[in-house]
């Protein structure tokens, strides 16, 4: 009955966070979210966040690491394991003419994961995929078969999301493979404002993305210290779906007028991805990972009206120092972590690539003394782009909290 409860409690918690994104009024504010799916998002789960967002052969049994499926099968037999997260951003951007600030706060996470059988773990997470945000205001065109202009107002809104099953399995002590299903969905709000004389037109686009994706890891355990992992996310196509609505006032009759259709829209192809990552502890009270991810956007064929999709690689890297875990002073227990972070962008404008860094701090507090419960509390500031032609440069600041949560099932209680 405890597990049921248990269950049912987590399930619900699933329901809100489910309700809490797809509500929201954006999770990001970048004016780079207006190309494609919107900007990518790298918040992870857990530590990873203070770490550059690394993890891929981090070998952990103490919390969540969903970087890598095949580190699920170091869950410890009994534990079950919990995270919820929520971050907030504020965002400043600048071009040659003006600077603007936003900020937005929401949910980043939720994930949870236990122990099969012996050597056999499983989990379920989901995160915010893509993330779409953004509002042009005074855009200037032409009135087709004139000299005349407009001006009209563009926004969007909305993103992916990305719910993934993870299950890893130990073929020995030192080697692990995992497999991991991802499921792609939501939609994407797009409108359009204008005014010309005395007449008002509205146009408003929804696009609905939805597909399944697989993919697989392995981490293999080279010495007691020092691990080598490996992921690959196969390419897909994400079906799309359009509908439109036109809403339009005209001053010459004074009538107005509502159009609405739907049909398929164009699919979007996500690429091959291959992920390397290496983790070594030195004295039991330093870690240190690697990341390195290649990302081949050039094989998909895709472009947007000014710019077109590149190969994408990603560099990451985390220090973690833990003077020791089971100290009875608290401050010992404590967690302290740093990384960097940088992508070379996969986006080209004008055969400019849209690049970025962040750099990352974190801390990690546990609760309690025999639980690996833990707080962990993340800032990062990064920039991307650079204040050139048409583009911007975006400086932004996050601040993620996540609650790592055990929970201890079936254990008997010892009676001395």
């Amino acid at each position: 009955m405890m597990k049921m409860n248990k269950i049912l409690m987590l399930g619900g918690l699933v329901m809100v966070c489910a309700m809490a994104r797809s509500q929201s009024e954006g999770l990001t504010s970048s004016p780079y979210s207006l190309y494609g799916l919107g900007t990518i998002n790298q918040t992870s789960i857990g530590k990873s966040n203070g770490l550059g967002y690394s993890g891929i052969g981090l070998k952990t049994s103490t919390e969540i690491n969903n970087l890598n499926p095949a580190n699920y099968a170091l869950i410890p037999q009994n534990s079950f394991f919990y995270d919820v997260g929520v971050v907030g951003e504020f965002n400043n951007y600048s071009n040659r003419a003006s600077n603007e600030s936003k900020s937005t706060v929401n949910f980043s996470n939720i994930a949870f994961a236990f122990r099969v059988a012996d050597r056999l773990g499983a989990g379920i997470s989901m995160i915010p995929y893509s993330d779409v945000g953004y509002t042009l205001v005074g855009l200037v065109s032409n009135i087709e078969g004139s000299n005349e202009t407009f001006a009209s107002n563009v926004s969007g809104l909305g993103g992916l999301n990305d719910l993934s099953f993870h299950i890893g399995y130990g073929i020995t002590d030192a080697f692990r493979l995992g497999l991991k299903g991802t499921f792609l969905f939501g939609n994407i709000e797009e409108s359009e404002v204008f005014v010309i004389s005395n007449s008002y037109f509205e146009l408003n686009e929804t696009t609905n993305y939805s597909g399944f994706r697989l993919g697989a890891g392995l981490q293999y355990d080279l010495t007691n210290d020092l691990t080598f992992g490996s992921t690959v996310q196969l390419p897909i196509t994400l079906n799309g779906n359009l509908t439109r609505s036109v809403y339009k006032t005209l001053d010459a009759v004074d009538i107005v007028v509502e159009d609405e259709e739907s049909g398929n829209a164009s699919d979007f192809k996500l690429p091959l991805e291959l992920g390397f990552g290496m983790s070594m502890k030195i004295k039991n009270s330093i870690t240190l990972s690697a990341d390195y991810k290649k990302n081949f956007w050039d094989s998909t064929n895709q472009s947007e009206n000014i710019g077109s999709y590149r190969d994408q690689d990603i560099y990451a890297f985390g220090f973690e120092y833990l003077n020791d875990p089971r100290g009875f002073k608290y401050w010992k227990r404590i967690r302290y972590r740093a990384g960097f972070n940088y992508d070379n962008g996969y986006l080209a404008i004008n055969d400019d690539k849209i690049d970025g860094y962040s750099i990352t701090l974190g801390l990690g507090f546990p609760l309690g003394w025999s639980t690996n419960s833990m707080i962990n509390l993340s800032y990062g500031y990064g920039s991307k782009g650079r204040v050139q032609n048409i583009l911007v440069q975006e400086n932004y600041h996050t601040l993620t909290l996540n609650m790592s949560l055990e929970d201890l099932w079936f254990r008997k209680r010892k009676i001395n």
